[in-house]
């Protein structure tokens, strides 16, 4: 989840909101590409979560890298939750089971995207190393309970945890036990905006399949190849996962800002403390339904854009757009994610071709999609087609978007490279977590800490 911001400029009517998103615009030059990645960490000696307190909980290890990386600290109630990158483009952060999360810089190739994972992934095994700690890349918990889960000591997840029982059935699982890989994509004009988010929404159960690494819960198969995803289907329906407005020809800023003035707050922040907000939406906010409960009452454009971190749905809109479908995953997922997204949405060619292969779904059949996968994952079918051979089809175009591009490593080496594990997961056609089902029922003779031992970073 995002680093929380504070920006004062008091809000003043809705039309301010529809151009704060419009100024995400970007001519292509500018375009960047934004990767995030959260992890689970274990103790080694027992494959237990790591709490956040201790001398050598999760505490600890924030201290450790930011003496490593001398970044600035996050602080929440005088608690350290966090870490900012001296010039703000980079953040660490921890999500609500202690998932360790880094917000990678807008990079404007997935070559550098890849060594800064690389960068992080190093500097994090060197802090945890000697604190008994190792980090595990998959899309769910794959072993412990919700109630062996930590609870991460910051106020937000607080307010959010009296909340989630209240709109659904799986909110707490989301928080507490799943992690993912996201990219975050620029977009030049409210047009060239909804055709990627539109693709990015109908081609969104395409990367839960591709992605798909968590079959298993409490030490056991869970039924599904991708749980997380299966949790997305009932977590706060209003405002997470499949959107159907979000599909219509006229979608643009002021629908999405429509929607998001009428769903439920979470919080505001005001003078460093979190105020539970969860009785009003953002619109009564506009229309003064705090001035008797905060010091000014008032909406200002920090309060909106932590309010659009709340909001769930499988694209999220905000200055840029933001792809959340993936599980996840081990050093290749975190560089094939962005591989995938770039090569289909970055280039005008591809981009078309991404439309034609998605034109005739329908908003039926792109939900009934949606539901399928977590389950069926890449065996799903979407009209008559196997969404395997789609998945297939939007490789090569993401392929031919990437050598469009031209960006090239010291070896000769497109961005293409990083689609090499999507492009096996095609070939055999199983997703990741069935191969994890395989040495679950096989080599690891239904021992899944051994995932723990094969699979760490």
């Amino acid at each position: 989840m995002a680093r929380d911001t504070t920006d004062l400029t008091p809000v003043e009517n809705r039309n301010q909101l529809i151009e704060w998103l419009e100024d995400g615009c970007k001519p292509r030059q500018e375009w960047r590409i934004g990767t995030e990645h959260e992890k689970f960490g274990f103790y080694t000696k027992d494959y237990s979560p790591v709490p956040y307190e201790g001398d050598n909980g999760i505490r600890a290890l924030l201290e450790g890298m930011q003496a490593a990386l001398n970044w600035e600290p996050i602080l929440d109630e005088e608690r350290i939750i966090g870490l900012v990158a001296p010039d703000g483009k980079g953040a660490i952060s921890l999500e609500p089971g202690g998932q360790f999360e880094l917000s990678g810089a807008p990079l404007e190739t997935i070559h550098q995207t890849c060594r800064e994972s690389n960068r992080h992934l190093a500097t994090v095994k060197a802090v945890a190393e000697p604190l008994g700690i190792a980090f595990l890349g998959v899309g769910a918990s794959p072993l412990w309970s919700f109630e062996e889960t930590p609870k991460m000591p910051k106020s937000r997840y607080q307010i959010m945890s009296r909340y989630m029982p209240k709109v659904g059935t799986q909110g707490l699982d989301m928080m507490y036990r799943t992690a993912t890989i996201q990219v975050n994509l620029d977009f030049e004009s409210e047009a060239d905006m909804r055709r990627k988010l539109q693709v990015g929404m109908k081609l969104q159960p395409m990367a839960s399949a591709l992605f798909a690494r968590s079959p298993f819960t409490e030490g056991r198969p869970n039924g599904q190849l991708s749980w997380r995803s299966e949790i997305w289907r009932d977590t706060d329906n209003e405002r997470a996962g499949f959107h159907e407005f979000m599909l219509e020809p006229g979608f643009g800023f002021e629908a999405y800002v429509d929607w998001a003035l009428d769903l439920p707050m979470y919080f505001v922040i005001r003078d460093g403390k979190y105020k539970d907000c969860t009785h009003i939406t953002f619109r009564q906010f506009m229309d003064g339904a705090l001035k008797d409960e905060v010091s000014d009452g008032v909406p200002n454009l920090g309060d909106w854009n932590n309010h659009l971190t709340t909001l769930f749905p499988d694209v999220r809109l905000k200055r840029y757009l933001e792809m959340r479908g993936a599980d996840g995953g081990p050093w290749r997922d975190i560089c094939a994610l962005p591989a995938l997204w770039i090569g289909l949405l970055y280039d005008k060619d591809t981009l078309a071709g991404a439309e034609a292969l998605t034109g005739e779904w329908s908003i039926d059949m792109v939900r009934e999609l949606r539901d399928a996968v977590p389950r069926e994952g890449l065996n799903a079918t979407i009209g008559n087609r196997k969404l395997n051979d789609a998945a297939r089809e939007a490789l090569a175009l993401a392929a031919n978007g990437l050598h469009a591009r031209g960006h090239q490593n010291q070896e000769g080496f497109d961005e293409s490279v990083f689609l090499a594990p999507l492009n096996e997961t095609v070939a055999i056609g199983q997703t990741p977590a069935e191969g994890l089902l395989q040495r679950y029922y096989g080599p690891w003779l239904g021992d899944v800490r051994r995932l723990f031992d094969e699979y760490a970073y």
